[in-house]
């Protein structure tokens, strides 16, 4: 998938969220699949001087679980998991999230994509840190 423009992310420490857009040359139906499939979910998810995604399971349908796995720069094992609670293909994905290093924590990410002239808008928001 090639990336249009350069993506751009604002975080609201305040508000504890995190908006991140980026619209990318492929439709929506293409876009959702990267996001949800657990095949592609490796393919993209982490940098391999930060951390990267070696296995992702996913239940996509409200009340479905998913859980990626894989290892820090550092080698160290890591895991987040979740739950699925809107999955409307393919433009809405609303999931929870919890990470064991965020003790008690659980947040939301919402994806919402948009069909725009040169492919699809991608929005993320991380709610709740």
């Amino acid at each position: 998938m090639a990336i249009q423009d350069k993506p751009r992310a604002i975080a609201d420490i305040s508000a504890g969220t995190i908006l991140a857009t980026v619209t990318i040359a492929v439709p929506p139906e293409r876009v959702f699949r990267a996001i949800t499939a657990e095949d592609q979910i490796p393919l993209w998810w982490g940098a391999d001087n930060m951390y990267r995604t070696t296995k992702h399971t996913a239940d996509v349908r409200p009340g479905g679980a998913w859980r990626s796995e894989g290892k820090g720069a550092d080698g160290q094992d890591f895991h987040v998991a979740g739950e699925y609670l809107e999955v409307e293909p393919p433009h809405r994905l609303v999931m929870t999230w919890k990470a064991p290093w965020d003790g008690d924590n659980l947040t939301t990410v919402t994806y919402t994509l948009e069909a725009v002239e040169n492919g699809t808008r991608l929005t993320l928001r991380h709610d709740g840190f």
